[in-house]
């Protein structure tokens, strides 16, 4: 295993990771849902990497590899994703590990994500805990608390 930081994986992340919805049905009937996802995308070539990430954060969670040509059939490459869209992941891993450490646009869309999780009635109510707890400050608290993410997920 390669040593890989957590500030690492911020850093990947600004240009390669997503705070993003995935749309699903739920069986049984026509109620379109948007789940809060975290998305990390890169080359297909670094899916070891992916799963490294994946051990350190310790997520069980599939890596995804894909090849999709694109209506126009460019030539691209084959891409692996590490999709998270687990309730307590989300919560316990994924917001604390980025909540106040990205810059510029990736922190705005970090934000406006939780915001979004918040006012769309397309997201099951489970989910809006996320926006209550960064709106009170308790990712905040916890952080300067422990002093660090690693301190605040053991």
């Amino acid at each position: 295993m390669t040593n890989i930081s957590y500030d690492y994986i911020r850093g990947l992340v600004q240009g390669t990771g997503s705070f993003t919805f995935t749309t699903s049905t739920k069986l049984g009937s026509l109620r379109m849902r948007r789940i809060p996802t975290f998305q990390l995308r890169t080359h297909a070539s670094n899916q070891k990497l992916l799963g490294e990430i994946r051990d350190l954060l310790d997520l069980k969670n599939k890596i995804y590899t894909y090849h999709y040509p694109g209506k126009d059939r460019a030539n691209r490459k084959p891409v692996a994703i590490l999709l998270i869209r687990e309730f307590s992941a989300l919560k316990n891993v994924i917001i604390p590990l980025f909540y106040g450490q990205l810059v510029g646009d990736k922190a705005d869309e970090f934000n406006d994500w939780l915001k979004k999780i918040e006012s769309d009635h397309t997201v099951p109510k489970s989910y809006k805990l996320f926006y209550r707890l960064y709106k009170s400050g308790y990712y905040e608290r916890e952080l300067c608390r422990g002093g660090s993410f690693e301190k605040f997920v053991k």
